[in-house]
């Protein structure tokens, strides 16, 4: 798979810890990029796959999967292939974090829900778990103590409130250590506590 990949930190080959970073609907990758100076991690290579078109599907995250097909699988298959490629630069999966905004946070939770191992760190941004209310969720899996974070407004236009909290609920059958912030009347952005909250994140990995 020929992926439109776009990169920043320190070269992979002597990072200690990588971060995938998924940008949101009408974004890019150096756009989403531009959080690795925010989060001042020097011993991090950061990876931001483009979406083509800037869409990773064209309809609502919370529509029928089969309407925003073969989007999903598309982009889920783009955070597997270059979780591959930095595994092949020799960073494990445990060393890796994946970190998305918006539909880029939805597309991240899904994938991990999907693929539950233990990775180094999970962040959604403003996100959930991808399709209608009354979806399967027969995930198999692990995600082994993997810590999660999901940050989200509880007017977020975008991502319901009830949604955020299903996807904490499942991550954590999944066996992730998920904290869950849900931010009073925020927009649909990033806020400062949730770039500290990362930060420390990373923090944490580079030391274990």
């Amino acid at each position: 798979m020929q992926l439109d990949l776009y990169t920043a930190g320190k070269p992979v080959h002597e990072a200690k810890a990588a971060m995938v970073m998924v940008h949101g609907r009408g974004a890019t990758a150096p756009s989403i990029l531009e959080l690795a100076f925010e989060f001042s991690q020097p011993e991090f290579a950061y990876f931001a796959p483009q979406a083509a078109g800037n869409t990773w599907y064209p309809n609502s995250f919370l529509a029928p999967i089969e309407s925003n097909e073969p989007g999903i699988t598309n982009g889920l298959a783009t955070i597997a292939t270059t979780i591959q490629q930095i595994n092949d630069a020799g960073i494990p999966a445990e060393k890796i974090m994946i970190l998305g905004f918006s539909q880029g946070a939805c597309l991240s939770t899904e994938f991990v829900a999907r693929h539950a191992a233990r990775y180094g760190g999970i962040a959604a941004l403003s996100g959930g778990l991808i399709g209608p209310d009354g979806t399967p969720r027969n995930y198999q899996g692990v995600l082994d103590g993997t810590p999660v974070f999901l940050g989200c407004s509880d007017i977020d236009p975008h991502i319901p409130l009830k949604r955020v909290q299903e996807s904490t609920q499942l991550l954590q059958k999944l066996g992730g250590s998920v904290t869950e912030r849900i931010y009073p009347g925020m927009g649909h952005t990033v806020n400062i506590d949730e770039i500290a909250f990362v930060r420390a994140m990373m923090s944490e990995l580079i030391e274990r």
